[in-house]
């Protein structure tokens, strides 16, 4: 490796690698229409407050879009993915599908296991 070629690793946006991230962002790309907060929540497993903190440091990065807004009487949220939000998460995926094909190449053959059935436990 070319010490002047930037590591794949330095491509993997600390923004979007946390676990409740990756999940609200997976989430949202498969809703064109955005999310409301509950729906998003639900979907991730997540509390008021843990959502909320992770919200605010996306919105801050402006990977997300919050729109509040009345339906009745009613307030609702809805969270979007934007534009660069989509953008960046693309290139945050394909780095990190690079590092980890690099770490599957790095495994010696005969420490590899064959990966488990779906909804299969993982032998020990």
């Amino acid at each position: 490796m070319n010490p002047d070629e930037p590591t794949p690793f330095e491509a993997l946006r600390r923004i979007f690698h946390e676990p409740a991230r990756l999940a609200i962002l997976s989430a949202l790309c498969a809703a064109d229409r955005g999310l409301a907060f509950s729906e998003l929540k639900d979907r991730c497993r997540l509390t008021d407050g843990n959502l909320n903190r992770h919200l605010a440091a996306l919105h801050a990065e402006g990977v997300v879009r919050i729109e509040k807004k009345f339906v009745g009487l009613k307030p609702r949220t809805t969270i979007h993915l934007s534009k660069v939000g989509l953008r960046h998460f693309r290139e945050y995926l394909d780095a990190l599908e690079d590092v980890l094909r690099r770490a599957r190449k790095a495994v010696p053959a005969e420490r590899r296991r064959p990966a488990p059935a779906p909804g299969r436990p993982v032998p020990a």
